[in-house]
């Protein structure tokens, strides 16, 4: 009876989840201009993705999406990757509760303050020095790498919390330089935590409604921002080609980051059995 309870729950939240996503895919092949309405008396078209392809202001906005979700991917990756490594690795030292409090506050904080407050720094920072100069790609970056980075930082130090320091530890012994075993050791080892981190990252990042709306300049619009003027005025069709679209993509990537992962863990468990066998 648990069993069987447990496996229907777990059917319902699944539907509960995917068939509304499954629905827009297939009626993003509807013929009918009604996204609601099924078009029975014609057959299944793609012309609405033709039509998105065509779209001047999306493909826009997309293509100013992918490049400040990869810039602020980058970014956070690497800011966030020296504050988990600095918390997990350099024990107690004045100023980790406050380092520890800042990186993980974005996480908590309501969306329309983070905004806000960055709003309020930009534009005292603009009347004092000058910098930054209006609103745009530059101010969208680095607010979303304002709060990607919390999420980067709890992914990277709980991978080193379950880290292998023995590993580091005999390559120190061999004669190794620092550098050089972060280089060759902890790097590759917690690689994957730094993809999922990217990858967290760029999600977000494309994502973000709230926070872009508030440092956005009229002419810099995500493609989430101008999807949301257009569910306002009334679903058009073609965004939900857009979006099947973008669940393909996502599909995609979360396979082959999940194949290369998993490749990555295969490779890391056979070099240390080697390493165990050569140090018997």
């Amino acid at each position: 009876m648990n069993g069987r309870f447990r496996n229907t729950m777990l059917v319902l939240g699944l539907g509960f989840l995917y068939i509304p996503i499954l629905s827009m895919v297939v009626f993003s092949f509807n013929n009918s201009r009604l996204v609601t309405v099924w078009d029975a008396a014609n057959s299944p078209t793609l012309k609405w993705y033709a039509a998105l392809l065509d779209n001047a202001q999306i493909l826009g906005a997309a293509r100013l999406s992918i490049e400040i979700a990869a810039a602020t991917a980058t970014g956070a990756v690497v800011l966030g990757t020296l504050a988990g490594l600095a918390l997990a690795r350099f024990g107690p030292f004045r100023g980790r509760a406050f380092l520890s409090a800042m990186t993980t506050a974005p996480l908590v904080m309501p969306e329309v303050i983070t905004g806000l407050s960055i709003l309020l720094l930009f534009v005292a920072l603009e009347q004092a020095i000058g910098w930054p100069d209006g609103r745009g790609f530059l101010t969208i970056t680095l607010a979303h790498i304002t709060f990607c980075l919390a999420y980067v930082t709890v992914v990277v130090q709980s991978r080193l919390a379950g880290f292998d320091d023995s590993l580091e530890e005999a390559a120190l012994d061999l004669g190794a330089r620092p550098a050089t075993v972060f280089w060759r050791i902890t790097l590759p080892l917690i690689l994957p935590a730094i993809v999922s981190g990217w990858l967290l990252a760029f999600t977000l990042s494309w994502d973000d409604v709230v926070i872009s709306q508030f440092v956005a300049g009229p002419s810099a619009s995500t493609l989430p921002m101008v999807v949301f003027s257009k569910v306002r005025l009334g679903v058009s069709p073609d965004i939900n080609a857009l979006a099947s679209l973008m669940v393909l993509i996502v599909a995609v990537c979360v396979v082959c980051s999940t194949l290369w992962m998993r490749r990555r863990e295969r490779q890391r468990q056979r070099e240390e059995q080697m390493a165990r066998a050569a140090g018997g």
